[in-house]
């Protein structure tokens, strides 16, 4: 695993001057600089004023092992300060893991339009890893001050899709770097995210390289974990019941063209789940609702 800066290749991509962004007369997105800490001040104008210590020593005890996967965004006030416009968690706990260096964007104080106008071109590129167009899509709405609304018409994408992307950073620094290096891919991902508990998340990561899951495997595995969570422990129903509701499992999957989730406890609480793995699937299941209605 990485150590310190993981940034890798990829980034670099970000801020090349491609042939689209000269095109434009548009300058690089911004530099990649390892800045000494000491010279980085926060920005006085933060809205969070609390943050929780817990989670800070998690962060700092992450980047011990791997290092910043999503650098500080800085603006040059002199030759020796910066201010932070984004990051300041990541800096925070940075000063707890003892770092003397991070790395960080440095952007002049007047250049919103230019930043905004590379890093639409560039997010453009084919070769772009998920985390990498996430970090793009935050970098937009932090530092040009757009919404997800906003954002979705200047890259013409769906709102859901930029809200998936951004979802990625929330994943363990680890679970981020198996998908820089394409050890996972973003349908893993979607799939582990769904899962709030970051240690289980993590458990699914390894579980999932290491056996080589598909995508659905590990929607399956994740279903099972909702599932034992939502439900009482219940006691083992009689042979009679285990086959009647197993039949009529069987008979909602076939009549959904799914593979329906039943569960029931003793009290008669329980759920039915029916999956879908895209929009197609989706309509199709909209559609046998309205037929069955009709």
């Amino acid at each position: 695993m990485a150590k310190k800066n993981a940034l890798g290749r990829g980034l670099g991509a970000l801020i090349d001057n491609t042939e689209d962004v000269r095109r434009h007369n548009v300058r690089p997105a911004a530099s990649i600089m390892d800045i000494d800490i000491d010279k980085i001040e926060t920005n006085p104008w933060q809205p969070r004023s609390h943050f929780d210590e817990d989670r800070l020593d998690e962060l700092a005890t992450s980047i011990k092992a791997v290092g910043i996967v999503q650098p500080l965004t800085l603006r040059k006030m002199s030759e020796d300060s910066y201010q932070i416009i984004a990051g300041e968690r990541r800096f925070r706990a940075s000063k707890l893991a003892g770092l003397k260096t991070v790395p960080a964007y440095v952007r002049d104080a007047n250049d919103d339009v230019m930043l905004e106008m590379a890093l639409v071109e560039n997010i453009q590129r084919e070769d772009l890893d998920p985390i990498e167009v996430a970090i793009s899509y935050q970098r937009l709405i932090d530092e040009c001050s757009l919404t997800q609304e906003s954002l979705s018409d200047r890259v013409g994408k769906k709102r859901s899709t930029i809200a998936n992307y951004l979802r990625l950073l929330k994943l363990p620094a680890e679970i981020q770097l198996g998908l820089r290096s394409r050890q996972i891919s973003m349908g893993h991902a979607r799939a582990i995210i769904s899962v709030e508990d970051s240690k289980t998340q993590l458990g699914l990561f390894e579980q999932t390289i290491k056996n080589d899951l598909s995508v659905r495997k590990v929607e399956e595995l994740v279903r099972q974990l909702s599932v034992k969570s939502d439900d009482e422990p219940v006691k083992k129903k009689t042979e009679t019941h285990d086959e009647a509701y197993g039949d009529l499992k069987h008979q909602l999957s076939n009549f959904f063209k799914t593979n329906i989730q039943f569960s029931r406890n003793e009290k008669g609480k329980g759920k039915i789940v029916i999956p879908f793995h895209s929009d197609e699937e989706l309509e199709k299941i909209i559609t046998i609702l309205d037929k069955a209605n009709s």
